[in-house]
């Protein structure tokens, strides 16, 4: 009696929930893992559970689940092995087996990246591109706000938007942020401080709302600042809310409720209600110094390659680089990273450049000599 007793304990220990219940229910199960670390070490338990978690793509449906953006991912490339073609006709079960290995090991770690990153953030602005108003093109152009001073060149630089009676009246400003995966957490702006005008009014706006989002048809966005924006152009699929904005001459924080996760795409800022009337004109302006969204590049550990159709990707995976995206390192100790931020700051002074070759010099924003101008690369570091 006794011996039987022990051999129904011996079964009930060993027996495995996983292959008890049907499939649908133990995935519904094992769904209920929030950590990738959990999806991992679940694959490690036995033979029958490494092949569950990876057949049934555990690690990708977390990603999913918590960031729905990765939909658009449609397949992935490992750049540490060999590529394997995973739309063969004709594969063997074994190539199965290892593309889906692959696609294992790739999202547990972009999940771990995405959620315990500990990279610096980064501006992840591209280029700026358009206003819905501008009150002097191109001296007073959108391109302005990438530069973080008020001077550059010997000439006021900021965006001005065109003069209104009604202080409830909003702008829009649009900007297309930087190619690969970033987290943004944050979005500075500073309101301009017209030095040259009498009691140097600030320009601010009452309040600002962001949104995130992609155009409808990229042939229709023309990379032209004196283009008016339009929103049924684009596809938001992140709207914040309103903050508050302060009327002083200083970079204000606005940190998103919680990190926004884009792959690429374009960035709307909205500026809700006026403050500051001209005293030339008695109308109401917004003018912005400066605009800088903070968001944590994943690369060099992923990137991104566009296919078709329109907004699909395939996900780069480095894995030997996934150490760099977990760990606080400064960006001269990454050689791949610190030629992409050289890369981005000679891109930032370009745009900054071209413009400057086709302004001339006018009553509303006039040349200003800095003695600090032969140093203005110290004040584009990224």
């Amino acid at each position: 009696m006794r011996s039987k007793l022990m051999d129904h304990k011996k079964v009930e220990i060993t027996t495995d929930f996983l292959q008890c219940l049907e499939t649908d229910m133990s995935v519904h199960v094992m769904s209920f893992l929030d950590d990738p670390a959990d999806v991992v070490r679940a694959s490690a338990i036995s033979h029958f559970w490494r092949h569950f978690v990876i057949t049934n793509g555990l690690a990708k449906k977390l990603c999913l689940k918590c960031f729905p953006q990765l939909s658009n991912i449609v397949g992935v490339i490992d750049a540490g092995e060999e590529s394997i073609d995973s739309v063969e006709a004709e594969m063997s079960d074994a190539m199965k087996w290892k593309i889906l290995e692959r696609d294992h090991h790739a999202y547990a770690s972009l999940h771990q990246a995405l959620t315990k990153s500990n990279v610096s953030s980064k501006d992840c602005i591209s280029n700026a591109i358009s206003a819905s108003s501008t009150d002097n093109y191109p001296d007073e152009s959108v391109v302005n706000t990438l530069n973080p001073r008020d001077r550059f060149i010997r000439r006021a630089s900021y965006w001005s938007s065109k003069g209104q009676s009604d202080p409830a009246a909003s702008e829009t400003l649009i900007y297309k942020l930087r190619d690969g995966i970033w987290v943004i957490t944050e979005i500075d702006i500073q309101p301009f401080e017209a030095f040259f005008q009498a009691g140097k009014p600030i320009y601010s706006a009452k309040f600002v709302r962001f949104r995130v989002g992609y155009p409808k048809n990229p042939n229709e966005i023309e990379k032209d600042a004196s283009q008016t924006s339009a929103d049924d152009k684009f596809i938001w699929s992140y709207t914040s809310r309103r903050f508050p904005m302060t009327q002083e001459n200083r970079l204000q924080p606005f940190k998103l409720e919680e990190p926004v996760l884009c792959i690429g795409g374009y960035l709307q800022i909205e500026l809700l209600g006026r403050v500051q009337t001209q005293e030339l004109d008695g109308l109401f302006y917004i003018c912005i110094c400066y605009v800088r969204v903070l968001g944590r590049p994943l690369f060099p550990a992923f990137d991104v390659e566009p296919v078709e159709p329109y907004r699909k990707f395939l996900l780069k995976h480095y894995p030997k680089n996934l150490i760099f995206a977990l760990q606080s390192s400064p960006s001269n100790e990454i050689p791949t990273m610190r030629r992409y931020e050289e890369e981005m700051l000679w891109e930032r002074i370009g745009l900054l450049e071209n413009l400057l070759r086709g302004i001339q010099q006018g009553p509303n924003n006039p040349f200003i000599w800095d003695e600090d101008d032969d140093d203005i690369n110290e004040g584009l570091i990224l």
